[in-house]
């Protein structure tokens, strides 16, 4: 039953489906209207039919109570018939055109204590089709009497069946009119829709360039094709990332990989003239640093695909500075401890990651020494509404940590770039020397999961470079 109503619903279409619906909708709806006004023009037809006969009812009996009765009573001839009878059911006084043996109502059928509406059949009162007939008491205590007015329901039931057939005859063309018009009206209202999907298939078409149509009504249609558009860019920025991330990527690899075969095909061409042990020192280099490109890979892949989320334990930032430190002989590398214990949240080993990259980055251009502090940050500048929020940060603010070197610098132009994969200004480049391009843009991951920001500014006095690290303060030392 499932797959036939799938068949069908693709048989139809959207529009073919909406179209149905439109005019099932629409017409149930006109039936529904249809008898409920045919309803309400039967009902106030026959309300006034008794109005007029209850009127006619009233003056007969004012007639009757003053003992003024005339014969016959003067009332209009057609489809109107009177009389007035006795509590024995004997007709007193008639119409012209009534009957003046057989009343019209049965005497079981009178209360003569209350006024009445019946419906008979027409030919007890000789007039075509149902009659309606009212039923008002007259005369005196000692002498009751019950006037009786007789009208034909012909009319009613005439002007009912008119506006019926009236009905049965317009609403079918009126529904056929509202359904052509409903189906140009649906199919200009997809037209964008069917637009978008010709440009989604063409982008399929070309491997994904280009952008959707984007209509001009400012509706529904035109934010969904603005909202896509936004998603084809995002995805076309991260396809050309990822190309760039992967030719980068085979490049880097493809550096020691082909060292590694040079000094071995060296190796082997010179047999016993080898010096085994300086062959041996350059593979060592040249693994260590593709183990480190394949870490740093792998991190940041992890870091791509771990939710936002970090862990919330108490670090010490003066320690985890002495212990990045002892890596490095005194000089250059020098701690300037913090006046008091500086608390953040976050992962020790990440921040340990964090700080590690910076350094090693900073030892490797500075001239003489690398300088790292820990200080609460001031308000002015701490983070303002368009940096990363901390989620873990307390009342105690930011803390500033700085590393500073007195090497050549980075100039303005290239600060923002050299957070990007595998970006490495030419001074380092050499294999020996230079790094893998990563580290800093492991250092930006690292930084926006623990809930800061990370800049570079010059060192004071200069020259050299300042690296800007603020981290989420807890407000007091942790117990």
């Amino acid at each position: 039953m499932s797959g036939r109503w799938g068949r069908l619903r693709a048989a139809f279409g959207l529009r073919g489906r909406l179209m149905v619906l439109g005019v099932l909708g629409l017409s149930v709806g006109l039936a529904v209207g249809g008898l409920v006004l045919l309803g309400v023009l039967r009902f106030v037809l026959q309300r006034s039919v008794d109005a007029e006969a209850f009127r006619t009812a009233d003056a007969v009996a004012l007639l009757a109570a003053e003992d003024a009765l005339p014969d016959p009573l003067p009332v209009a001839a057609g489809q109107t018939r009177v009389q007035v009878v006795d509590a024995e059911g004997r007709v007193r006084a008639a119409s012209i055109d009534a009957d003046r043996l057989v009343p019209m109502l049965r005497p079981e059928q009178i209360d003569r204590d209350a006024r009445q509406r019946v419906t008979v059949s027409g030919e007890r009162v000789g007039l075509p089709g149902p009659v309606r007939v009212v039923a008002v008491p007259a005369g005196t205590g000692a002498d009751p009497r019950t006037v009786l007015v007789a009208r034909s329901m012909a009319d009613v039931r005439h002007s009912t069946h008119v506006v019926g057939t009236i009905l049965l005859v317009a609403f079918p063309l009126l529904v056929g009119v509202l359904a052509v018009v409903a189906w140009r009206v649906v199919g200009a209202t997809l037209r964008p829709v069917e637009e978008l999907r010709r440009g989604a298939e063409e982008i399929t078409g070309r491997d994904g360039g280009g952008r959707l149509p984007v209509p001009a009504s400012r509706d529904e249609i035109h934010r969904l094709a603005v909202t896509l558009n936004g998603m084809l860019g995002r995805l076309e920025s991260a396809r050309n990332r990822q190309r760039a991330f992967v030719a980068d990527a085979a490049h880097e690899l493809r550096s020691p990989l082909t060292n590694i075969r040079t000094e071995l095909e060296v190796a082997q061409r010179l047999a016993g003239r080898t010096d085994w042990t300086a062959v041996s020192a350059n593979l060592l280099a040249d693994t260590e640093r593709l183990s480190r490109l394949v870490d740093d890979l792998l991190l940041l892949a992890r870091l791509d695909e771990a939710p936002p989320t970090r862990a919330t334990g108490p670090v010490e930032l003066g320690g985890l500075l002495a212990a990045v430190a002892t890596r490095y002989p005194s000089p250059p590398v020098r701690v300037l401890a913090p006046a008091a214990p500086a608390w953040t949240v976050g992962d020790a080993d990440e921040l340990h990651r964090i700080l590690a990259n910076l350094v090693d980055n900073a030892v490797r251009h500075a001239r003489g020494e690398v300088v790292l502090t820990a200080v609460p940050a001031p308000s002015a500048d701490r983070p303002g509404p368009a940096a990363p929020a901390s989620r873990g940060a307390g009342p105690g603010g930011y803390h500033l940590v700085t590393v500073t070197d007195d090497g050549p610098g980075i100039p303005v132009a290239d600060r923002a770039r050299v957070f990007d994969r595998f970006t490495r200004l030419d001074d380092a480049r050499a294999r020996d020397a230079g790094g893998t391009g990563l580290g800093l843009a492991i250092v930006r991951e690292l930084v926006r999961r623990a809930g800061g920001t990370v800049e570079l500014a010059d060192a004071e006095p200069g020259p050299g470079l300042c690296v800007r690290l603020r981290l989420p303060a807890l407000p007091d030392e942790p117990a």
